[in-house]
């Protein structure tokens, strides 16, 4: 199955988006796909080897998951490359387009429970509210 590439442009320097996507205080406060979930805790050891956790989960409490993985690979405001626990491949690239403009764009391989286009739309939903995160903060 192809990789899956979506990505967005922030107004803010590329620190602060890398800073806001790596920062488990700032992490809990976009990282979901839609306003009847949320992520109640974040975990980040970011560096090669280090893990991640976040658990994501209806704020009705009626279903959760937690999303881990392992760092392969840290270029500090440039790029991330992970695998998560079934071994698919992740990476987060930052792009300065200049002091104050900076574009996220992720790669994803998908997983095979659910569509393709339901994983783009559902991976998109989560950057865009690190967008509005990102820019209203």
């Amino acid at each position: 199955m192809e990789p899956i590439k979506i990505d967005i442009t922030l107004l803010a320097p590329v620190t602060k988006a890398w800073e806001y996507y790596n920062g488990p205080e700032h992490i809990v406060q976009w990282n979901y796909a839609h306003e009847t979930w949320h992520c109640p805790v974040a975990e980040n050891d970011l560096r090669v080897d280090g893990t991640f956790k976040t658990r994501m989960e209806a704020r009705d409490g009626s279903f959760g998951f937690d999303f881990q993985g392992t760092y392969d690979e840290i270029i500090p405001n440039k790029k991330i490359k992970y695998h998560l626990e079934d071994g698919r491949q992740v990476e987060i690239l930052f792009h300065e387009i200049d002091a104050t403009t900076t574009n996220v764009e992720i790669t994803f391989d998908p997983e095979k429970q659910n569509p393709v286009e339901m994983q783009r739309e559902g991976w998109y939903a989560i950057l865009n509210n690190f967008h509005k995160y990102v820019e209203n903060h």
